[in-house]
């Protein structure tokens, strides 16, 4: 591999996996002006419908805020991306998709980038400059194939099991009249 893809993948991996890992650490631990465990457990059952929704917070946090360090250091870097991937799969779908594409309506601009971008590290690998590389670690490509299924059929999981989400009263209201 090039100097320049090297570099080119350490700046993605630096950048994807300290926004993720803070992304993370929001709901896990409430850093950064965010809701902590119990406010993102809230969100994910009430809002969001997931059920448990307390393990599904805990799956997520831990798959960002683990995975999206990982990530940053090039360390067991393409599972790593993976189980990002699955958390930006689930955040696309559940919350940002329905909102359509841009970022501006809360659509699912960002999550898809970020999406993107798990995928890629976790096909092409964190590079020379990487922890990885430095240990001379390199990841059977059967371990992350069988973390790839592991995170998409927990992301299948999550988003079947949601519940529906409650319908706001002037919509069924609106919906209603019109029957």
């Amino acid at each position: 591999m090039s100097a320049a893809a090297s570099i080119g993948l350490l700046v993605l991996r630096i950048v994807l996996g300290l926004v993720i890992f803070g992304h993370g650490t929001q709901k896990l631990l409430g850093w950064w002006k965010g809701p902590g465990l119990r406010g993102a457990a809230g969100f994910f059952g009430g809002m969001l419908g997931f059920r448990p929704a307390g393990f599904w917070t805990v799956t997520t946090a831990l798959a960002e805020t683990l995975g999206g360090g990982l990530v940053a250091l090039g360390l067991l870097a393409q599972p790593a991306a993976v189980a990002v991937a699955a958390a930006m799969a689930v955040a696309t779908v559940a919350v940002h998709l329905p909102k359509g594409l841009w970022m501006s309506e809360g659509g699912a601009e960002m999550t898809l980038v970020y999406l993107a971008a798990a995928v890629a590290l976790a096909l092409a690998g964190p590079g020379s400059y990487s922890l990885d590389a430095a240990l001379g670690l390199h990841v059977p490509a059967l371990v992350t194939a069988l973390v790839a299924i592991v995170g998409a059929v927990a992301a299948v999981v999550a988003l079947v099991t949601r519940r529906p989400a409650a319908v706001p009263a002037a919509e069924a209201a609106a919906t209603r009249a019109n029957s």
